[in-house]
């Protein structure tokens, strides 16, 4: 059947308003497809659709299902609507539809439950390719941006700090050692001398993986008897397996070493090296010092005039590969090393020798703590020996009492007693208060402020000329003629004679002393600094003050370094030392008078004469101040004296610290060791006798 238009109907399905199949739901005129131009009416056929409206029917010719499809507040209502709800509505509108009226219930069923509401389907969304791939490009961006930052961080920025750590681990540089120069006496004998050593280092990791246990155990052994050394020590130092450098030992003499390495021991080398060597053993050790293991000296002469004797060290540098070898065909720079200066002194090794074995002796025959030699030519000021006991062996320094490395002959001080009375005779005669023959009645007591002094013996007041005080070594005598010249003036001599300043001998370890002002002098000192109570010296101060009265009152000052060697060398003579006019040639002529009459059978020194020899010499002793005590303790003896008399030539001074056995004064126990020394001093130094004869001294007014 066909529409008015013509057209034939859909199969199944009725025209609008007509008759169709029963229970159609009607259909929008023109069925089919809307937009297309056969649905469209003929009125309209031909009418371009404005552009908003293309490809949609006006609402006057849209199908009821088209419009009912449009969005309503009904549809929006029944949107919202449960599932059930839909279906229940939907079920009665379809039997509705069917018989026009709501569909007939069966009995005795009640209304359906609703269904439970069904989950919607998942919908799968493909992703937006473009926005992964900018992401990737981003990531890959900011990782290529990192590593070149550091790119340019590495190979511009910091490549000269990572070349230079690369060129400390390629290139390994060596220190050269420079050769120590030597110390010789003044004839060039050698006292400290530098010889070629070798260092005996293992490395226990290697040892460890190359060698069984057995075979290090024979190792150790074999270490231990060539090198003189503790097996125990040295099995030790191989169990420490994860170090790669164990020094077994140092000095060892280069024929050892041969034999050491001759073994074929894996892990085991021998570094060349110089060792300081001290053919005396003792002689002068406490003078010399020594040196650390590094080769700079640390005490004496070695450290004194270290940076002349230790030269400049030379570097190597080369460059290695893994396993410390050397690679060929690099540069190798080399400095070469400078070696020391021989550094020649003023001492005698003979003399010093005699010197030393002198006070070592007597300290032993004495039971004394210690003693000191020193052995002074007049004319030059030059220190032929300079002794002390104990004495340094600098051989095994490191096992010695750290009180023996110290140059007691220079460093320690004591009060001088009566060999101070030099000094104040030298301030009495320059003063003019008194002369050689001016008689004193001399008591054997005098009172001085709140004290009561007294002679070394007790005695009957006598009459001695001041030449007689000086021979028998009264106190009181002293003190009579200290007062006539005053405080003032026996203070200004005493530093003349360089009591309070260091000598400047150039010594490490020289002490000036201890020397009051005199204006804060108590009433008792002024008595008794002018017999060397008070007042503290060294023993090269002392032996100073003897020189200049020897040399005619001129001071010259101590000397023990003769000369220093060149480039080349030869030994350039150290400048002569300083000369000081301390008092007249008069004064000390009368003065060494006075010392030759202390000398003489009616002097304290009568121990210290030599045979065919004129001496000239004063005892001394005194109360010893001891720390430990907190007071005086013990006894200081002195001996200084000087020969020929007429010509003197040689000082020497013996000084013996607190002796525990038998007698303890200065004429009794140093001055034999005065004349032991001086003795030897004469004969090695070929200083004829004068062949003169003392003259003679009044020494009492009555003779």
């Amino acid at each position: 059947m066909r529409d008015g238009s013509g057209r034939r109907p859909p199969s199944g399905r009725g025209a609008p308003g007509t008759g169709g199949p029963k229970g159609a739901a009607p259909r929008a005129a023109g069925g089919g497809r809307p937009g297309r131009s056969r649905d469209v009416p003929p009125s309209l056929r031909g009418r371009r659709t404005p552009p908003r409206e293309r490809g949609r029917p006006p609402e006057s010719e849209r199908s009821t299902g088209e419009r009912f499809r449009e969005p309503s507040p009904e549809r929006e209502r029944r949107a919202r609507q449960s599932p059930p709800a839909r279906r229940g509505r939907a079920v009665e509108a379809s039997q509705r539809g069917r018989t026009g009226r709501p569909g007939p219930q069966r009995r005795g069923e009640g209304p359906r439950p609703p269904r439970p509401p069904t989950a919607p389907p998942a919908v799968l969304r493909l992703g937006n390719p473009r926005r992964r791939i900018g992401i990737g490009l981003i990531a890959m961006m900011f990782v290529l941006s990192i590593l070149a930052g550091r790119l340019v961080q590495l190979q511009g920025l910091e490549s000269k700090i990572y070349q230079a750590r690369a060129a400390e681990q390629r290139v390994q540089p060596e220190t050269i050692p420079a050769r120590r120069g030597a110390i010789t006496d003044v004839n060039g004998e050698a006292l400290a001398i530098t010889a070629e050593a070798r260092e005996i280092v293992v490395d226990p990791a290697t040892i460890s993986q190359t060698l069984s246990p057995e075979k290090r155990d024979h190792m150790a052994t074999v270490l231990a008897r060539e090198l003189a050394l503790s097996k125990e020590q040295v099995a030790a130092k191989l169990a420490k397996v994860d170090s790669r450098y164990q020094l077994i030992a140092r000095d060892v003499d280069p024929t050892v070493a041969e034999r050491v390495l001759d073994h074929d021991f894996p892990g085991i080398t021998a570094k060349a090296h110089y060792r300081r060597l001290y053919p005396g053993d003792d002689l002068a050790g406490s003078l010399i010092g020594f040196v650390g293991y590094d080769g700079h000296g640390l005490t004496g002469l070695e450290h004194k005039y270290d940076k002349i004797l230790a030269g400049r060290d030379g570097k190597q540098s080369i460059e290695v590969g893994r396993g410390e070898q050397r690679i060929p065909l690099t540069r190798d720079t080399r400095r070469a090393p400078v070696p020391g200066r021989e550094v020649r002194l003023t001492i005698d090794r003979d003399i010093q020798w005699a010197a030393q074995k002198a006070i070592a002796d007597q300290v032993k025959k004495t039971g004394s703590r210690s003693g000191s030699v020193i052995v002074m030519d007049v004319r030059t000021g030059h220190i032929l020996a300079m002794a002390n006991a104990p004495e340094l062996n600098l051989e095994d320094w490191k096992n010695a009492p750290k009180e023996n490395w110290v140059n007691r002959a220079a460093a320690e001080v004591f009060e001088p007693g009566s060999t101070n009375k030099v000094i104040t005779a030298a301030a009495a005669l320059e003063a003019g208060a008194v002369r050689p023959g001016t008689v004193f009645t001399v008591p054997d007591s005098i009172r001085c402020a709140d004290r009561v002094l007294k002679d070394s013996s007790p005695h009957e007041p006598e009459r001695l000329t001041f030449a007689g005080v000086v021979a028998t070594s009264s106190n009181v005598g002293t003190i009579m003629a200290a007062q006539r010249v005053g405080d003032r003036g026996l203070y200004e001599m005493l530093r003349a004679f360089g009591f309070g300043s260091k000598p400047g001998s150039g010594l490490p370890t020289e002490e000036a002393g201890l020397l009051p002002d005199w204006k804060t002098w108590s009433g008792s000192q002024s008595c008794t600094v002018a017999y060397g109570q008070g007042v503290s010296v060294t023993a090269l101060q002392m032996a100073s003050v003897y020189q200049t009265i020897a040399n005619g009152g001129v001071r010259i000052t101590p000397q023990i370094v003769a000369g220093v060697a060149d480039e080349n060398g030869r030994i350039v003579p150290a400048e002569p030392a300083k000369r000081t006019r301390v008092v007249s040639e008069r004064t000390a002529d009368e003065i060494v008078t006075m010392l030759e009459a202390a000398v003489s059978e009616e002097g304290t020194g009568e121990q210290a004469a030599i045979p065919g020899y004129r001496v000239a010499g004063k005892t001394g002793t005194a109360m010893r101040y001891d720390e430990k005590c907190r007071g005086y303790c013990g006894y200081t003896a002195t001996f200084v004296g000087l020969t020929p008399a007429d010509e003197p030539r040689l000082v020497a001074l013996a000084v013996l610290q607190d002796p525990r056995k038998g007698r303890h004064s200065g004429g009794e126990i140093a001055a034999p060791v005065f004349r032991d020394v001086m003795t030897f001093a004469l004969k090695s130094r070929k200083i004829p006798s004068t062949g003169t004869s003392a003259p003679p001294v009044r020494i009492r007014a009555n003779d």
